[in-house]
Order: structure tokens, then C-alpha cells, then sequence
């Protein structure tokens, strides 16, 4: 008996989201701190995203999930500020790799419609739909008892309301003066001091926007009617200056009716015109249009296309101050599904070059794989190859937004993700130290002709997207790819340094469907189980395919495959250049079942796929069809389950023919077989799961799940492991296939594949879902592979081309090969352990019986092995090997979309990751050792930046320019003079540990002491400038009081005729 104890630390943590990657999906706003250089984007869900230098990337989650209305980072102080839906404000603190709320604060009367937090200042001001504006302690996080109520802001004598507040912003020239803008139109300068309005501007059309000019003596607003009036604060009675950027004066002297202006940002410069750049404000007649960005710099108007509707866009400035000359040098624009940032020091306004993984919802998401522990010179080479294919015209300056400090970590290793996409695109992404980049893309739709338009029930049954990738199997050791597409597809690849001229074989199946499974003896006498054409031999099979539809009329289908394979000489550029394309075939004008299971192996040089009908094996090297059968016909007369009684079949043969044609049924595995981009999968779950039953007559289909080649024992009286290839069901039985494969290379290459089905049977409840072989030791056994060899290599006379094989054998990691391996076997609801060659059940674990397992992978963790379960209910479970003891459970995730299922997948060192949203990728860890490192290996997104210092303003500016450096907020606001708000009005609701607690627990004492430590530095540091500049002032005034007594002495004995 085997035993054998796994260390159970390695997996004691909770699982936890480590980093995620992609688009933020559905986003909702934009902020940007310009001393940091960081970048945050909130979405409708309630997530952050917060971007710096490449490697600084955090993802957030407010618990509310409510959607993030406004963002305003405490600009330098390492803190944001998140205004919700639910009417929440809530403060972040970022001086932590991962930020945590410090406070929130819940209006419970007022709905929050904008918010405003001037430089350098701990007051926040909130407007509200009702009209009014409060005014919040960032530090306490309360209310202050200062209050601007609507009805005070206009005059007494308006009769209607002026509408939810849509901005606030203080007066570069006064910071006692704050700018309301009400939707309605309404325009009020509110004297903080004197608590009156110093003017009201009352405008015909809704207000969307508000920009200032840095001198603060005139500002520009957006409307809804696609107009920009600018205004002088000199005579506020009218706009000195109203202008449609787009619209133009038609033959009747009217203007075109254009589209509201949503934003517009006026940014000065001291070498040139000021900015002018706004979204939206397009005439209404030009349908069809893109959304645009404009920007108007002097008399020139550029108007940029953008693919996605703008959501928010923000100039990026030299000087945090809103006082000085802006001088803008970028502007982010944050689209539905896209962000991009355009270099405004260049004419022509190129675009950067994006850093961040942003594109890979740019076609659906249809399948993901996970590699770790990746061969090292694997990703050089596919970066190469994808590098030549990057595009041009990007702006060749750094890219902006370059906040934070993110270093690689010592415990890394070469990691890649790949994805399929809808569009039958494959990309392969550098993964490594929780990055991710792009490496390489590969277009599969391009081994194929385009499609025609089908007619008839061909049109109905069409897919939207004919190559979407269903699943991916990759052998990064031979470097060989396989796909499985949609249109019941599958290509092989192989990947070379060369180009070459190449053309692609092509190989047809049959996997015909009985038209009625269970059937009555009289029936049997006219349906005999192969139907003509199958009954041939199967080489009619395997030839490069005849033009679709020849001998059918358009319409009604047979034996054309969905897609045509191009049938000429091609050219293919470096990578991964397309070897065999193997299709189904439509039958009786019915389009063939999707393919359902893959497995290759380079060794063996063999392919095997499978789907409701049956079972197929490929010889790749030799292009051939070795084995095309139903499941039924596997079992031979092993079947474990008792079936409708059938009349003896004719032309059934037995299993040991190398080629076998035959029919089956449809699946009931019908989240397999679906489309990867279909809705309707979301009910697939809904499907009865019943435990092992001993007759089966209610449902007799049964569909390939799984398939795994490797060396094992195919019966229970062989001696030595031979090359097999064990088959999975969706009735929870496991097949076992040895095959007899010639060793030789030149044999390889011309004598037959043998396999012949040993009929031995096992059971699990549920449909299996993964085989992994160990060692009798409990070692897990890699499967054998051929090392990689470019097949488009110059020849060497003295080195021939031979193909290099590494075998695991069970035998080679013990001295008595006769104790076999053991075999584990994970389905849907059990999992068990069996010793071979004698197929005993050493363990047996019964996984779940309320729920089901989507996801089940062997993997190592921490120089061991362990199973790993991701169930429907969203629970996390690992279990060890090969004891099958319960290691870990934990309710991670509720499966509440089938992309989940589709996408989730485990790999070694304890990681997984799925598509959290149609344009994310989220990696989480079940690992104790990742959990210690992740803190290391995240990204800091606080770093100690000395404030910019103020801009002199000169003695005469300073002087006429108004009092506002003795505007004091803490006296005007603070409790002392303000008062309490009403407690009614809003609840304050710490965070979960305070501040100091969880600084603490973050990064534990020795961090805050020195944070500590450099707060002093910087606190000393400020002190001394301080000093300086105050012994410049005295040193000034001394200057400027000498040259005064000696204009006096001057001019003192002088008659007032002589001046």
C-alpha cells in the first residue's frame, strides 16, 4: 500500500487575486496625478485600476460594487478620493502596494454629482443633485458645517431650480472663490469669505463643462447645443465669445444643429495659442461618424477618429498649480475599450505606444492555457518573431504616465498565457513576474479561403465567426500547436525561424450521427450501422478535400467540410506556420458535431479528438487516419453500462482493425459542444447530473471529455508500459487504447501506427475531466515529447535532420519497473487513484455532491503534486497525491457566467487564472510561498516626489493679483466656526483597521518607520527651503529699502516744478 503525505502549509492560504491584466471593462471615469505620473480609471462595477511605469499596475474593488462616478487623487500625498453611485465617498490610501479604504462617507438625503479638491488643499467640495455644496475633511473624513445651498446661490427673485451641480472649481486668481455650474445653465462665483455671490450667469443652454484660463480672468464653458462661449469676468452679462467649433452656416444663413460639447479643457502655453481640446459638438447630419476628440491650437483644427465612444479624457500638464501656464504636453483619452494617449508637442499628434496589455478583448475571448515553468529560450523567440510585425507611427517620445517603482523579483520564472479569440486570432503573452506583454500573434482564419455566403439551412446553422478558437493544446518543449476551432477544425502547427513556400494537407472525417440511437429490431433490418460511404475504405477519407459542395445542390450539405482549406502553394512568414488542417464533414445535410476533447503528442507523432459522435486518431507525420470510431464501439464487449436492446448490427467488426469508420449519437456534454461564443450556454448548467447508474436507457449518448497519451499499461497482463492513450467520457467511463508504434525514424515515417482497443473499462461518477500518470514514489510523470528541430532549417550534410525523443517512462525513476505507476482520475463529482498495470483503486474521494467540477488540473506546488478543483459553486479545492486528502476548500468565486467555466485553468507553482470581465484576465494563487512573495513582486505606487515649488509671481502680480495666499480654509471650514452638519445628512464609516492599522498590516512597523523617517526628511527638508527663501525675501527687502532712501535723499531738496 502507497502512502504519503503532502505538506499541507504549502496550500493553507486563502486564494487570493494577484494581479489583474487587460482593459478595465465598462469604465466610468479618470484621474492623473502629475508629480506621481499615475494614472487611475474607475468602471461601472465598482473596480480601480491604478497604472504607472510598466510592472505598476493595481486593481481595487469596492465592496459596494456600486460605480465609480469620480476620481481625485490628493495630488503627491499618496491618497484617492472615489465618489460612487450609492452615493459614497470613499478614500484610498496608496502608499501600500495594495490600497486599502481609510474612510468612507455615506450621504444619505443628496445624490453626488461632482466633485472638486483643489491642490494642496484637505477640503473636498461635493456637489449634489439637489444644487448644493458640501464640504468634506479629508483627513476625518466628516462633514463641515459650511454649507452653499441653491437657493443662497441664485438670486431670490429665480423662480425655477437651477439644476444638479455639474462643476466646482476654485479661481486660479482667488482660492476664496469657488465656480459653481449648474446643468440648467447657471454660472455663480461664490465668495468662500463673505459667503454671497460675487456674480450669476444665467445662459440659455445646458452647461456640460467649465475650463479656466491660469490668470483666472476668463473661463470657457461647453453646451449641449455644440457650442463654446468663453467669458471675462470684467462683464459677465454676456459671453464675449460664443463659437460651434463644427458647425456650419447652411444655404439659409441658419447653423447646423450639432451635438452636445461633453468636456472641453482650455490649457495655456508660454510658446504659442492656448489648447482647446474637447469631445463631442459633431453636426448632427453626418451620420455614420466616429466619436472625435478635437483640438483647436490657435487656427488650426485637428479632429482625431476614435474606434470607441469617449468616456473621459484629461490633458496632462507640466505644473500641478492651476495659477501657471499649463503648458499641456498629452492628453489621455479613456474610450469604451480602449485607452490611448496623444503627444501634444508634435504637430501631427501622434499616439503612445501603449505599454499596458489593452488589447486583448480587441476580438472576444473565446478560450484561454496557462504555461509555467516554460522553457527559458521560448520567449525570446516568440518575441522576435512578433516583434517584426509591430505597428508604426507611434510617438517616439517615453511614454507619460511613468509613476511608481516595480522591479523584477527574485521568484520568478518564464511563464505565458495563451488566448484564443473569436476572430480565430491565437496570442501568446509573456506572463513572467505578473506582467503581461505581447509576444505574438497568430491568425488561424488564414489557412483558409473566405467564406461564402450559405443559403438554405447552411445560412441558418452558419456561426457568426466560423474560426473561433473552441480549445488550444501546446507542447512548448516540440514547439507544436494545435487549435480546435468552431467549425468542427482542428490545425496543426509548427513553429520555425524560416519563411517557406508550404501547402497545407488536408484530412476529412466522418463522425456520423445515427438518426435514431435506440432502435426497435424492425427498424435494424434497414439500418445497418455504417451507412454506405462509411462502410468504404477509409482512405476516400483523407484526401485533400473536393470544392465544397460538388455533387450537392447549395443548400443541402454532404460530406463538404464547414470551411474550405486553401488548396495552393503559400507563403508563410516566420513562427508558426499551419502543417495539417483535419475537418468534419457535414452528413445528410447536417453540420458535424464540435469537437469536444484534444490531445497530441509529439513522440508519438499521433492527434486524438473526440465529440459526441466518437473518436478520432491522426498520424500527423505520416497524414493518415488510424482510428475513427463511435464510443460504443470502443468498448467491444466491455460495455459497463446496459442500453436499449438492439438487434445484432450488421458490419460490425471488432476493435482491432487500424481503421474503422463508424456513427454515433449527439452529445449531452452540451457546454462542450456549444459555441464559445454562444449565450444560450448560460443554461447548459441547468442539465440533470445523476450519479453512476447501472442502466442507462433514458440516455444513451455519451460524449469524448477528455484525452491523455502517455506510457502506461494497456492491459492488466502487460509486463511493460507501451504507448496508450486513455479516453474519457461523459458517462464517467475511462477507456485505455495501447498503440504499437514503430521506433525507428525511417520505419516511423512508412509502417502503420497499430492500435487496437484493449476494452478495459473504468468508472467515476461524472463526466472525467483529466488524467495525470505518477510514479510509484508519487512523482508526477511529464508525457514523452520530441525536442524541437526547425523543419525549414538549411540542410547539414554532416549533421542529418533525425528526430530527438524524451520518454518518462514509469520505469525510469525505479529500479523494479514491476510495481507500474499509478494513474489519477479526476471527473465531475469523485476523483480516485488507481495502481496500474492490476487497475485496483488505491484511493477514491468524492469531490462534491451538491455541485459539479468544471476545472481539474494536476499540478506541482512547491516540489510537489496535487490535485487541483474548480467547482460550479465557485469553491476552490486542492486535494493531495496520492492520498486524495482534502488540503483546501475555499468559496472563492460563484460561477455567474459561463466565460468563467470556459476560461478558468490551473498551471504549476500554485497559480490560475480566468476572464473576469470580456476584456480582463485575472491570475489568482492557492499557494502559501506565492502569497509571501507577492508582496515583492508588486509594484510600489507611492514614491517620495518633492513637491514642485510655486511659480514667483512677482511683487506687482502678487500684490494686484488678489489676497488668495491668505485665504484660510481650516479657520473657514473647521468646526470652530463652521459648526457641525447635521449627523442625518451623511454617516461616517472607517475603514477596516484605520490608518496606522493597516499601514501595519501591510508592510508591518519597519515600513512606517520609514515612511516616518522620510515624512521628517521631507518635513525638514521643506523647513529649510522655507528658510531660504524667507532669508531671500529679508535680503530683497533690504535691497529694496536702500534703493528707496537713496531715491528720498535724491530727491528730497527738490521743488515740485523740477520733477
Amino acid at each position: 500500500m502507497f502512502f504519503f503525505y503532502f505538506n499541507q502549509s504549502i496550500v493553507s492560504c486563502l486564494s487570493l487575486q494577484t494581479v489583474r491584466h487587460g482593459f478595465p471593462y465598462q469604465p466610468t471615469a479618470l484621474a492623473f496625478d502629475p508629480v506621481q505620473k499615475i494614472l487611475a480609471i474607475g468602471s461601472r462595477t465598482g473596480g480601480i485600476r491604478i497604472l504607472g511605469r510598466p510592472g505598476v499596475d493595481c486593481y481595487c474593488q469596492h465592496e459596494s460594487g456600486a460605480a465609480v462616478l469620480q476620481l481625485q487623487f490628493l495630488i503627491n500625498e499618496g491618497a484617492l478620493v472615489t465618489a460612487c453611485a450609492d452615493d459614497t465617498l470613499h478614500l484610498w490610501n496608496l502608499r501600500q502596494r495594495r490600497p486599502a479604504v481609510l474612510h468612507s462617507l455615506k450621504f444619505n438625503r443628496e445624490r453626488i454629482t461632482f466633485c472638486h479638491l483643489p491642490f494642496q488643499s484637505k477640503w473636498l467640495y461635493v456637489g449634489t443633485e439637489r444644487g448644493n455644496t458640501h464640504i468634506v475633511n479629508i483627513e476625518s473624513f466628516i462633514l463641515s458645517g459650511y454649507v452653499i445651498m441653491w437657493n443662497k446661490a441664485i438670486e431670490l427673485s429665480t423662480k425655477t431650480h437651477p439644476g444638479p451641480v455639474v462643476h466646482l472649481s476654485d479661481s486660479p486668481k482667488d482660492e476664496g472663490k469657488l465656480l459653481i455650474g449648474f446643468e440648467s445653465g447657471t454660472i455663480v462665483q461664490w465668495d468662500l469669505r463673505g459667503k454671497k455671490a460675487d456674480f450669476r450667469i444665467y445662459y440659455d443652454e445646458a452647461i456640460h463643462s467649465v475650463g479656466w484660463h491660469h490668470e483666472g480672468k476668463q473661463f470657457m464653458c461647453s453646451h449641449s447645443d455644440g457650442s463654446l462661449s468663453m467669458w471675462n469676468l470684467r462683464n459677465t452679462t454676456r459671453p464675449f465669445q460664443v463659437t460651434f467649433p463644427h458647425g456650419k452656416i447652411q444655404k439659409d444663413g441658419r447653423k447646423e444643429s450639432c451635438k452636445p460639447i461633453l468636456k472641453v479643457e482650455y490649457k495655456t502655453t508660454r510658446n504659442s495659442e492656448p489648447f482647446v481640446i474637447f469631445s463631442g459638438g459633431l453636426s448632427y447630419d453626418k451620420a455614420g461618424r466616429r466619436p472625435t476628440l478635437t483640438i483647436m491650437h490657435g487656427k488650426a483644427i485637428t479632429v482625431l477618429e476614435m474606434d470607441y465612444p469617449i468616456v473621459e479624457f484629461m490633458a496632462l500638464c507640466e505644473t500641478p498649480y492651476n495659477n501657471e501656464v499649463q503648458e499641456p504636453y498629452a492628453v489621455v483619452v479613456l474610450l469604451e475599450k480602449d485607452l490611448i494617449v496623444v503627444d501634444l508637442t508634435q504637430s501631427n499628434f501622434p499616439v503612445f505606444e501603449n505599454p499596458y496589455p489593452m488589447d486583448i478583448h480587441e476580438s472576444p475571448v473565446t478560450c484561454t492555457a496557462y504555461f509555467a515553468d516554460c522553457p527559458p529560450d521560448i520567449i525570446p523567440i516568440l518575441y522576435s518573431i512578433g516583434a517584426k510585425h509591430k505597428k508604426t507611427g507611434y510617438s517616439q517620445k517615453e511614454w507619460p504616465v511613468a509613476g511608481g517603482l516595480w522591479t523584477l523579483g527574485s521568484h520568478t520564472y518564464p511563464e505565458i498565457i495563451v488566448t484564443g479569440h473569436a476572430d480565430g486570432s491565437i496570442k501568446f503573452w509573456d506572463a513572467s513576474a505578473i506582467t503581461l506583454q505581447m509576444l505574438y500573434k497568430l491568425k488561424t482564419s488564414k489557412a483558409f479561403e473566405k467564406p461564402k455566403p450559405a443559403e438554405g439551412r447552411a445560412a441558418e446553422l452558419v456561426e457568426e465567426d466560423p474560426f473561433a478558437v473552441q480549445m488550444v493544446s501546446w507542447c512548448p518543449q516540440s514547439r507544436i500547436f494545435c487549435v480546435v476551432g468552431i467549425s468542427a477544425h482542428i490545425i496543426l502547427y509548427r513553429f520555425s525561424k524560416y519563411d517557406a513556400n508550404t501547402q497545407i494537407v488536408s484530412l476529412e472525417v466522418r463522425l456520423q450521427c445515427e438518426a435514431e440511437d435506440a432502435i426497435s429490431p424492425s427498424e435494424n433490418e434497414n439500418n445497418p450501422c455504417f451507412s454506405e460511404s462509411g462502410s468504404q475504405s477509409p482512405q476516400t477519407h483523407h484526401q485533400h478535400p473536393a470544392s465544397p459542395g460538388s455533387g450537392t445542390p447549395e443548400g443541402n450539405k454532404d460530406s463538404t467540410p464547414c470551411i474550405k482549406v486553401k488548396d495552393r502553394m503559400v507563403r508563410v512568414p516566420p513562427g508558426y506556420q499551419a502543417e495539417l488542417v483535419i475537418q468534419l464533414l457535414w452528413i445528410d445535410g447536417e453540420p458535424p458535431q464540435q469537437i469536444t476533447s484534444l490531445d497530441i503528442n509529439s513522440a508519438y507523432g499521433l492527434l486524438a479528438f473526440g465529440n459526441c459522435n466518437g473518436l478520432a486518431v491522426v498520424d500527423y507525420l505520416q497524414k493518415t487516419i488510424l482510428l475513427c470510431m463511435s464510443t460504443l464501439d470502443l468498448y467491444g464487449a466491455a460495455d459497463p453500462y446496459q442500453r436499449l436492446t438492439r438487434s445484432p448490427r450488421r458490419n460490425r467488426q471488432s476493435t482491432s482493425g487500424l481503421t474503422e469508420l463508424s456513427d454515433n449519437q449527439q452529445s449531452i456534454d452540451m457546454e462542450r459542444s456549444k459555441s464559445p461564443t454562444s449565450e444560450s450556454r448560460e443554461n447548459s448548467f441547468s442539465r440533470s447530473r445523476s450519479s453512476s447508474v447501472s442502466s442507462i436507457d433514458r440516455d444513451t449518448k455519451e460524449a469524448i471529455t477528455t484525452l491523455q497519451f502517455g506510457e502506461s499499461f494497456g492491459r492488466k497482463s502487460d509486463a511493460l508500459p507501451t504507448p496508450c492513450l486513455w479516453v474519457g467520457t461523459s458517462l464517467g467511463v475511462v477507456l485505455l487504447i495501447p498503440m504499437s508504434i514503430p521506433t525507428d525514424d525511417e520505419e516511423r515515417l512508412e509502417e502503420p501506427v497499430t492500435i487496437g482497443p484493449s476494452g478495459t473499462a473504468l468508472m467515476l461518477k461524472g463526466s472525467v475531466l483529466h488524467f495525470s500518470f505518477l510514479d510509484c514514489m508519487g512523482a508526477l510523470i511529464q508525457s514523452p515529447h520530441e525536442v524541437w528541430r526547425d523543419v525549414n532549417a538549411p540542410e547539414d550534410p554532416d549533421r542529418p535532420r533525425r528526430r530527438k525523443l524524451v520518454h518518462f517512462s514509469p520505469s525510469s525513476s525505479q529500479d523494479n519497473y514491476g510495481e507500474g505507476h499509478l494513474a489519477v482520475v479526476c471527473s465531475e463529482r469523485q476523483a480516485k487513484v488507481i495502481l496500474m498495470p492490476s487497475q485496483s483503486c488505491l484511493f477514491v474521494h468524492n469531490i462534491t455532491e451538491s455541485s459539479f467540477v468544471l476545472r481539474a488540473d494536476v499540478v506541482s506546488v512547491c516540489n510537489s503534486v496535487c490535485l487541483a478543483c474548480f467547482c460550479a459553486n465557485g469553491h476552490i479545492m486542492t486535494l493531495s497525491l496520492p492520498s486524495l486528502r482534502p488540503l483546501m476548500d475555499v468559496n472563492y468565486l460563484p460561477l455567474t457566467d459561463m466565460r468563467i467555466a470556459r476560461t478558468f485553468c490551473f498551471t504549476n507553482g500554485g497559480q490560475a487564472l480566468y476572464l473576469s470581465s470580456p476584456t480582463e484576465v485575472q491570475r489568482i494563487t492557492y499557494s502559501q510561498e506565492m502569497c509571501d512573495n507577492l508582496q515583492e513582486m508588486l509594484g510600489e505606487l507611492f514614491t517620495p516626489i518633492e513637491t514642485p515649488e510655486a511659480q514667483n509671481r512677482g511683487f506687482l502680480k502678487g500684490f494686484f493679483g488678489g489676497n488668495s495666499h491668505n485665504f484660510d480654509r481650516e479657520e473657514l471650514f473647521g468646526e470652530a466656526s463652521a459648526g457641525k452638519a447635521s449627523r442625518s445628512l451623511a454617516q461616517h464609516i472607517p475603514g477596516q483597521a484605520g490608518m496606522e492599522g493597516m499601514k501595519v498590516a501591510a508592510s508591518g512597523v519597519v515600513g512606517d518607520l520609514a515612511r516616518a523617517r522620510i515624512a521628517l526628511d521631507e518635513r525638514g527638508q521643506r523647513l529649510g527651503e522655507l528658510e531660504d527663501r524667507t532669508a531671500l525675501m529679508m535680503t530683497s527687502a533690504e535691497t529694496f529699502s536702500k534703493h528707496a532712501h537713496e531715491l528720498m535723499l535724491k530727491c528730497k531738496d527738490k521743488k515740485w516744478y523740477q520733477f
